[in-house]
């Protein structure tokens, strides 16, 4: 028996040395070569091929999504086509992923734990240490690479985030966009962990996709693309076997939706939060994916009970729910429209899904009281209420980027405490996971309770279709695989788990668990890590973490302790670090003094771009205009919700500043006439200490207007990128209609970094 096991372990670890990967050198030619065609015995090399009836594999990867949201694990936001999928296929309940988002995609791809992966936390917060360079090693293979060299065909869509941000720019390298990690095609953003979802940036390959301006969801473009590449496959190939890795935005913020989804659930919150988790509770008693007995925690720290909230609070904050709601149960909807689509050409059945229903749990970064404008640490509370009370008919629609206040997502994590970013405690970590395989499934509608972390999904998606990881990638020796196969449990419900021991550790909260017992710290910002206070509990008995056992089981706890030093030390978790130490963004244009653009560019994603690095600069174009004169976008970076765009209109130049809360400060040349023929125009940005700035526009270096911004951009990065001779998306100004494109020649703009200037280092997420 132990030889057996053996034996299908090996196998699965790629350590039989039968197959080489992508690094494939011509085969010996077993033909016979004569003087002529006719004498000559032809052969051509055999292509990798799937075994025989192997299953297409889809891949569904939500993005902050609560335990207590969706309606098969008794949430009250309705999501039909999962909840078939679920009630066909198998709930798991005891699933886990990281607490937070990129470290979660890298774990998934490559079944390797987030930090062994190098994807410690993310690519915009990377320092030079193993567990958090975000440099994925080619050593730990993606499931992409591996199954394409089992004979599969490839695709990605949607969100990716584990791009190193040195990589993003149209100069690349590109090995490690997703087309150089093993996915033959990829439409989706690439570069940060959210997108607008009504005007979203979006690259096919590595290649920027023009903007539409046509009016359609991120969903539908996900689903519309899906249904594309999965048509021309099995148009071309119908008998070889697809990966679809759909990740989609939703429901991370901005939360965005037509009104016709969110005006569904019109009055279905007014009962508010509390109300809320008492009424999933029972539902998830009754359905069974959660214990009889389970009672809930108190509220998380500051939340306020719902009855104690005035008449205008509970009139937003339903609102906001309401559009949350209406983008989970729309994003239901385009995954349904691909399920159906396999169905219709008779695939369904012969396709592993897996669903993780959420990358985290429920989103902590909306604020008490929401946001609607993405400025959720820059105001206090009662001035931001007050903005979003004002603003509350913006919520849910392109001129918003809304996220729901922290009472929704305590609620939306029932039955558990804390949220997203706590890798300390379950309301974090533990997610939703279905699983639907016809072909492999016995029993449907199961629910299966063995303890299962993200790293799981790639074994066990390896050892149900028979595929085997390479024993080398591209010629690199791969590492062994670091999560569990769960295939084990899917036909058999009282099967022991085998995935004993996981640690966590997003931002200095970490937690280890072993054999149903799990010791945990949620870390101060700021506080030595050595004051932090470990917790203990008996999830065996206590799953949602209630009694704190820590006094009672010192051993226990020290023990456990002593385990999550060791995974450290195995894993490249140290040193640990929780964003309060100044670092420098990565980026590709790091210690340049001048950066010079060329109109023809391709976009560069904000994040990755001159300007995440917050220093003064000037920008200087250098540009031909005619006699008549010319108009358009000189340079613009971001949009309405935070940006700015140099552009000439009406014989003046403007340049407008727009900030996190859409305030758009604009300075305009003066009356002096314009030159023409060859010109240099420039732009001025000075940043104060205080926060404010100064704007300074010149013409041939003769100064032509300025004037004071009460605020600058502070830690954001838009969701719009940089380009040359036009604006995208949605326009920085309100003065013009995307693209304007400038109608005379720009040669040539420069921005210059003024090193006496204060440099601000950005510790956004």
């Amino acid at each position: 028996m132990k030889k057996t096991v053996l034996t299908v372990t090996l196998a699965l670890l790629g350590l039989t040395r039968s197959t080489q990967a992508q690094h494939t050198p011509a085969q010996p030619y077993k033909g016979t070569l004569g003087k002529t065609v006719e004498q000559t015995k032809q052969w051509w090399p055999e292509p990798k091929k799937a075994a025989p009836g192997a299953p297409n594999i889809v891949w569904i990867l939500l993005d902050d999504i609560g335990f207590g949201t969706i309606s098969s694990f008794g949430g009250l936001v309705q999501t039909p086509n999962l909840d078939a999928l679920a009630f066909n296929g198998l709930r798991y309940t005891n699933f886990h992923t990281t607490a937070i988002c990129a470290p979660t995609r890298a774990a998934l791809l490559t079944g390797r734990n987030q930090h062994s992966a190098h994807m410690g936390l993310f690519p915009e917060t990377a320092i030079g240490t193993p567990g958090y360079d975000a440099q994925i090693p080619f050593e730990k293979g993606t499931i992409a690479e591996i199954l394409k060299e089992n004979g599969y065909n490839t695709f990605a869509l949607g969100k990716w985030h584990i791009t190193p941000l040195t990589d993003l720019t149209p100069a690349g390298p590109f090995n490690r966009w997703p087309t150089g990690r093993g996915f033959e095609q990829f439409y989706g953003f690439p570069s940060r962990g959210s997108t607008d979802q009504w005007h979203p940036e979006l690259w096919e390959g590595i290649y920027r996709v023009k903007d539409q301006q046509d009016g359609k969801h991120l969903n539908e473009l996900l689903a519309n693309r899906a249904i594309q590449y999965i048509a021309g496959q099995k148009s071309s190939a119908p008998d070889k076997p697809f990966f679809l890795y759909l990740a989609t935005g939703a429901g991370h913020a901005p939360h965005q939706v037509a009104k016709e989804w969110s005006d569904q659930y019109k009055g279905k919150f007014d009962g508010g939060w509390d109300q809320y988790r008492e009424q999933v509770l029972a539902n998830q008693i009754k359905l069974g994916v959660v214990p009889k007995n389970t009672v809930l925690p108190p509220r998380n720290p500051g939340i306020k009970a719902w009855e104690s909230l005035s008449a205008d609070e509970k009139k937003l904050f339903t609102r906001f729910m309401e559009v949350y709601a209406g983008f989970i149960s729309y994003t239901d909807y385009e995954i349904g429209r691909v399920i159906k689509y396999l169905k219709e050409i008779n695939q369904l059945d012969n396709t592993l899904i897996f669903v993780s229903v959420g990358d985290n749990g429920a989103s902590k970064e909306g604020s008490f009281v929401g946001t609607i404008h993405n400025n959720g640490t820059e105001f206090p509370d009662e001035l931001r209420l007050k903005k979003n009370l004002e603003n509350i008919d913006l919520i849910g629609t392109e001129f918003a980027k809304a996220n729901y206040p922290l009472g929704w997502a305590a609620a939306t994590n029932t039955p558990f405490r804390q949220w997203k970013q706590d890798a300390n405690a379950e309301g974090g970590t533990r997610n939703p996971l279905i699983v639907h395989y016809p072909k492999g499934i016995q029993e449907k509608g199961g629910i299966r309770t063995q303890y299962g972390h993200v790293i799981d999904i790639l074994p066990t998606t390896l050892e149900l279709v028979k595929a085997r990881i390479p024993e080398s990638i591209n010629g690199y020796k791969q590492a062994a695989v670091e999560g569990s196969s769960l295939a084990y449990s899917l036909n058999d419900a009282s099967a022991k788990s085998r995935h004993t021991v996981q640690y966590y550790e997003i931002k200095g909260s970490r937690s280890i668990y072993k054999d149903g017992w799990k010791a945990g710290t949620l870390h101060v910002k700021g506080q030595p890590f050595e004051q932090d206070v470990w917790e203990l509990y008996n999830l065996n008995e206590d799953f949602n973490e209630r009694t704190n056992l820590a006094a009672q089981h010192p051993a226990k706890l020290k023990e456990l302790q002593a385990l999550f030093d060791s995974e450290a030390a195995k894993y490249n978790i140290y040193p640990l670090k929780d964003e309060t130490t100044p670092f420098e963004l990565p980026n590709a244009y790091k210690g340049q003094s001048k950066v010079v653009l060329y109109p023809g560019q391709s976009t560069i994603p904000d994040i990755a771009s001159p300007f995440a690095i917050k220093k003064s600069f000037g920008l200087t174009a250098d540009v031909v205009i005619q006699a008549e004169g010319a108009e358009g976008v000189l340079l613009s970076r971001g949009g309405r919700a935070g940006g700015l765009s140099f552009f000439l209109k009406n014989k003046k130049l403007h340049l407008a500043y727009t900030v996190n809360d859409g305030t758009t400060y604009t300075v305009s040349s003066d009356n002096t006439a314009l030159p023409t023929g060859t010109v240099q125009l420039r732009a001025d940005v000075t940043y104060r200490e205080n926060g404010t700035g100064q704007l300074t526009l010149y013409a041939n270096n003769a100064k032509i207007g300025d004037r004071m911004i009460g605020r600058t951009l502070g830690n954001l990065y838009s969701h719009e990128g940089v380009n040359v001779g036009f604006d995208d998306l949605t326009p920085v100004s309100a003065e013009y209609k995307v693209p304007f494109a400038f109608t005379g020649t720009i040669h040539k703009v420069t921005i210059d970094f003024e090193s006496r200037q204060q440099s601000y280092l950005q510790t956004d997420k």
